[in-house]
Formats: C-alpha cells, structure tokens, sequence
C-alpha cells in the first residue's frame, strides 16, 4: 500500500515528548499536564487552555539514574519515565498526574517532585498523586471525585485560573469524543480481509493522539480518516494470521512492527496506550455532573488489573474475547512489561483464562522496556504464528 501522508511526521512527533506540536500549543500560551496512567482523567486534564501529554520514554538507552534511587528490579517504564524526568526531558511541564495504582510508577513521580524535575522558576506548577480504588462501584466513583475534584482541578484553577465548569467539562469531553470517533472509524476497518491499515500505522496514530494537543493533532488525523477510507490495498494479503495483542504499558510502536514481521498482522489493540480503552467515547447526559460521570465512565472502562474485584477481572477477560470474535483474530497475544507485578499475576491468568476456558489461542511475552531482547521475542512470536497456521490447516481454513 501507499505510505499514509503523515505517518513520517507521525513518527518524528513519537520521538520526543516536547514534540513540535507541544512547543506550538505552548508558544500560543497552552499549559501542557503530563500524566503516565489511564486512571488520570484525560479529559480532565484538557480544560480551558491545558492539554494532556501522554509521558513516554522513547529511545532510552540508560536506566542508571533512575536504578539509583529505585531498586535494579522495579518496573522498566517507571524508571525510564524517571530518567528522562531526570535529564530533564519533561521540564516542559506546567503539571504532573500521578496516580496511586502501582508502587513503582508512585515511587516515580515522588522522586520526580523530590529532585525538582520540573525545573526552576515554576512556583504554580503542582504534583498531585490520585488514589486509585480497586473497584468500581458507587462509592469509588464519590471517592475519585472528590480526589479529582481536590487534587487536580482545584490547583488548575487556584494556580492557572483555568475554568474547571461542568460546561467546561463537557467541552473537553466533546473534543475528546471527536478523537475517539475518527480512531474508532479507521480502527473499525481493521475487521475486514484485507486492511487499509496495519497494526503499527494504527497504533501510530492512536500513540500521537495521546501526546499532542487535541486541537492540533485533529486536523491530521482527520487527513488521515479521509486517505484511509479511499486507500487502494494490495490485492494480496500480506499476512500470514491475525492476532490481537493485550497487555500494559505499551507506549512503542515497533513492538507492533515486530509482531507484524513475523507475518501477524495486529487488528486490535486492548493496553494502557492503546485505543482500547482509552479511545472510546465518553456519553454525557444532562441529569448528572458531568464530573461524576467522568470519573465514573474512567473507573468502569478501566483494563488495569488493580482493580481486583472479581466482577472486573472477568470483565477485562470478556473484552478481549469480544475483541477476538469482532476482529477476526486467530488467536492473542499477551504482553507484560518486565518486573512488573500487578500485569505478571493478569498474564498468567489471562493466557489461561483465554486457552483454557475460552478457547482462544495466546502465548505470554515478557518484554523489557527498550525491546533489548526482541530476538528472543521475535522467536516466540514466530512459533506462535507457525502454530496458527497449523491450526488453520487443520481446521481446513488454508
């Protein structure tokens, strides 16, 4: 197929967390909030003149900062955010949300406010750590609201004097929902034979919808809806299978890219950075506060395994079986950032619950931050291709 028109500028907006979109919405007097986790309200963080920026770490090579003031076998993400905070990559910021899921990406963000990882001279910039509960019901939802409503929205408008209305809110919600709706569309023709997009274009494109100001990120993106819709495909499948891949912090596309050259072609996506969950739309109604139906809409998408509570767990194992069947995929594949302690215990759960249980074939990887070990990734995921192709054999499907 024709290379999409913006994919190169796509990509060199992935390569630097102050991305030129970033530095223009800032020249124009924007505020930018970083923030690491779907459990910080995204659209709560784009009201008035603030944006979201999505904290990544691309291209990190060293975690030795960043080891030093956490322990050599703590998440990889958590300590390549807080190197990069270190170096001061991220000295950009007007703000940080953190969120109290797990210890490592805490441990992050106290030694970010620790260390001044801000920079000088920024008396109105806050830190603000969410608690997180481990469920979803009427009284998480009164809880995040209230810790919303203190932590994050209070100091934008004491600090910044933005407008933190509920009008404001579904505004912000708006905007939000006309990126899911472009996302949506172009990720729903996933599910045909044959494509217009592979796996890595479309998790470019929902990477950088988390990192760019929405106002100046939508013009491309709906650019990239129209060519997409009129894009002649090759007539012959470039795939040998399909799968979906499921796990945390993916926040690197040539994850995908790896996957795909091995012959799978990925055709959907449910992980922290991906578009499930974090680009569905949000619907409001006018019988409550836009506010608590925010929070409450963030708590019940979630696919993060803190939330324990067994209603959720099998929650999150439905939706990617749901998935499964929608796109068409032959089997999944379950990822897991190393060290990390809330996704080791769901992959092993999850990979079970999904062959044993459902019937869906999956493999488990482990992988590290910088995709230092993507041979012996690639060697996995082959086997896991070549014992598709098997089964489809089998099953009379080739």
């Amino acid at each position: 197929m024709k290379e999409l028109k913006h994919l190169m500028y796509f990509e060199r907006l992935l390569d630097d967390a102050h991305n030129e979109l970033v530095r223009q919405a800032e020249a124009e007097g924007d505020l930018a909030i970083g923030y690491t986790c779907f459990h910080a309200p995204e659209v709560l963080l784009n009201l008035g003149s603030c944006f979201s920026v999505r904290l990544r770490a691309p291209h990190t090579t060293s975690m030795e900062l960043a080891t030093y003031y956490m322990a050599n076998n703590s998440c990889e993400f958590s300590r390549a955010i807080l190197e990069r905070a270190l170096e001061g990559n991220y000295s950009f910021l007007h703000a940080m949300a953190g969120v109290d899921v797990c210890e490592a990406n805490n441990r992050a963000i106290e030694n970010m406010e620790i260390m001044h990882a801000q920079g000088a001279d920024k008396d109105k910039f806050f830190y603000c750590n969410l608690d997180i509960p481990y469920s979803d019901d009427e009284d998480c939802v009164e809880h995040i609201c209230e810790q919303v409503s203190r932590k994050i929205l209070k100091p934008m408008r004491e600090n910044y004097g933005v407008d933190t209305s509920d009008a404001a809110i579904r505004a912000a919600v708006s905007e939000h929902n006309e990126v899911c709706r472009i996302l949506t569309e172009i990720g729903e023709t996933r599910k045909l034979d044959n494509p217009p997009i592979t796996g890595y274009e479309y998790a470019v494109l929902v990477l950088v919808s988390y990192v760019c100001p929405k106002r100046l990120i939508l013009p491309l993106l709906r650019e990239t809806l129209a060519e997409v819709k009129t894009r002649e495909v090759d007539t012959q499948k470039n795939y040998r299978v399909r799968v979906a891949v499921v796990g945390s912090e993916i926040d690197d596309p040539d994850l995908i890219r790896l996957i795909e050259s091995c012959g799978a072609l990925v055709v959907a996506d449910r992980y922290c950075y991906g578009s499930f969950p974090g680009r569905q739309e949000i619907v409001l109604t006018d019988g409550e506060d836009a506010l608590t139906q925010v929070c409450r809409w963030y708590l019940q998408h979630t696919e993060c395994p803190r939330q324990s509570a067994l209603h959720r767990v099998q929650y999150r194992n439905d939706h990617v079986a749901q998935l499964v069947h929608d796109f068409k995929a032959d089997g999944a594949i379950y990822e897991q950032m190393k060290f990390c302690e809330f996704w080791s215990y769901e992959r092993v759960l999850g990979v079970h619950i999904l062959q044993e249980e459902l019937g869906i074939p999956t493999v488990g990887i482990e992988k590290e931050y910088t995709l230092a070990g993507a041979g012996q990734l690639r060697t996995r995921i082959q086997a896991f291709v070549e014992s598709l192709e098997i089964k489809h054999i089998q099953g009379g499907k080739l």
